[in-house]
């Protein structure tokens, strides 16, 4: 048994089911916890004021919280971390750090050299799986290679699940094993650099007792998922993707709650966690989809990227309802409604023909719930030149899609206070209405709120031609 280890806090902001923590706290006699924050990743973000820290500050805090009434607390640094994690584990002479794998380029780059760095020091650094159930090559083709397609990823994803793919991590048992830092450590957001935002004000719940006050509301609607989900203006999604992204909540516990229940509901979110498990062996399997194309023919695409166009699109101003909202809703909360995300993105391809790489990093910049596997696979998704079995003459039409899951424009009012007062048959396409009807609903078209920027069949066309040239160009 060791003597000390240090347990290194990252996307992984709980005390429950926390498979590092679980196997420091059994491995050794003490065990220190730290959280960094680290500047290598602040200090890359385009604004001082981002409701992402904040998420993590409220939830840092929290953890240290619950940690110090099992008897224990957290050590919280801020710097490079791949600095600070060695120089820590040194001053406190722990045998080892414990962590749970991250996945992304960059993270691994980060913890290769912690690692290193800790071998020179005669420190050890142990990782496990704990965001995924099943990571990296755990779900391979007959074949021995990686699947490329969803649905026959899912389903030997649920082919292969068994009980001891979720396990659960007890913590609280073996918490006598914590060590108290002597005084509590945590700096202020204004000391890490960050100003306060909204977010509180949304309100966002943070912290694992937010994750579990949603978990808890969404369990009794989950039955209604599968068709509450698609419709903007209902209370459909779970909410819990923030707190997926970091770990306030285990992947685990997820699982294991949909399949506790029956029915179409409980079986689509189930597939949307697996959705998330699919970007992330894409992501290792294929680093180059990070600023390129997955099939490799649409490389050859040409995008215009009109600046007045894209700035539309990112300031809600395209003329087109359903996608302004959408957008309005992404700049004022840091969220957007999952089919919401698959229109704007492919309006801002296929009908502005803006390269599908510069929405990709504005969704990066301003969602709460930013994951890199995701978002990536999510535009490529969009822009059809990802993994997706479907063909690239799928284009969203963002007055159908309007019409048929905002029928009564509920959401759209939401966030466009300006149409208050359009009547529904034209909530849609307010372009479409009379002069005295735009004068009737205070809504003038061109005034009051912008005309279609683009026109969607032209533009449709325009898309068609270049992905079947971009096709034909490769052949």
């Amino acid at each position: 048994m060791m003597k000390q280890a240090l347990v290194w806090f990252r996307r992984d902001l709980r005390l429950t089911d926390h498979a590092a923590l679980h196997h420091a706290l059994t491995k050794a006699r003490r065990v220190w916890c730290v959280f960094v924050f680290d500047t290598e990743i602040l200090d890359s973000l385009p604004s001082r004021s981002d409701r992402r820290v904040e998420f993590i500050w409220h939830s840092v805090s929290a953890l240290d919280g619950v940690l110090r009434k099992q008897g224990g607390g957290l050590l919280v640094r801020q710097g490079r971390a791949r600095d600070e994690i060695p120089a820590l584990a040194t001053r406190l002479g722990v045998d080892a750090v414990f962590t749970n794998h991250d996945y992304e380029p960059a993270a691994n780059a980060r913890d290769l050299a912690v690692h290193r760095a800790l071998a020179e020091l005669g420190i050890g650094f142990e990782t496990f799986k704990d965001q995924v159930i099943f990571e990296r090559d755990e779900v391979m083709t007959a074949a021995g290679s990686p699947y490329s397609v969803f649905t026959p990823y899912k389903n030997a994803w649920l082919k292969k699940l068994a009980a001891c793919d979720l396990p659960d991590y007890p913590v609280e048992r073996h918490a006598g094993a914590l060590a108290r830092p002597d005084a509590a450590d945590m700096p202020t957001l204004q000391d890490i650099g960050f100003q306060p935002t909204n977010l509180l004000a949304i309100p966002i719940r943070t912290g694992m007792s937010g994750a579990a006050a949603l978990l808890k509301d969404f369990v009794a609607r989950v039955a209604d998922y599968a068709h509450a989900r698609d419709y903007p203006a209902l209370k459909g999604p779970s909410y819990l993707s923030v707190h997926l992204r970091f770990g306030t909540i285990s992947i685990r516990q997820l699982v294991a709650e949909a399949r506790k229940h029956t029915g179409r509901g409980s079986e689509v979110w189930l597939s949307e966690l697996i959705w998330r498990e699919f970007y992330f062996q894409i992501l290792h399997h294929h680093p180059r989809v990070i600023g390129s194309a997955f099939k490799p023919e649409f490389n050859a695409l040409t995008f215009d990227n009109s600046e007045r166009l894209f700035d539309a699109w990112c300031q809600g101003k395209t003329g087109y309802p359903l996608v302004d909202a959408a957008m309005r809703q992404i700049n004022t909360t840091g969220y957007m409604h999952n089919r919401l995300r698959m229109v704007t993105a492919s309006f801002l391809v296929k009908d502005l023909h803006i390269d599908w790489r510069l929405g990709e990093k504005y969704f990066a910049d301003n969602l709460n719930d930013f994951d890199l596997a995701a978002n990536n696979g999510g535009w490529q998704w969009a822009a059809s030149t990802g993994c997706d079995a479907q063909p690239y003459f799928r284009i969203f039409n963002p007055v159908t899609q309007s019409e048929k899951f905002d029928p009564g424009g509920k959401f759209i009012r939401r966030y466009l206070t300006e149409l208050s007062r359009v009547p529904d048959k034209h909530i849609h396409a307010p372009w479409r209405m009379a002069p005295l009807e735009q004068q009737a609903a205070a809504c003038v078209i061109g005034q009051d709120y912008p005309a279609p920027v683009v026109d969607h069949d032209t533009a449709r066309r325009i898309t068609l031609e270049r992905y079947g040239r971009a096709k034909a160009d490769n052949r």
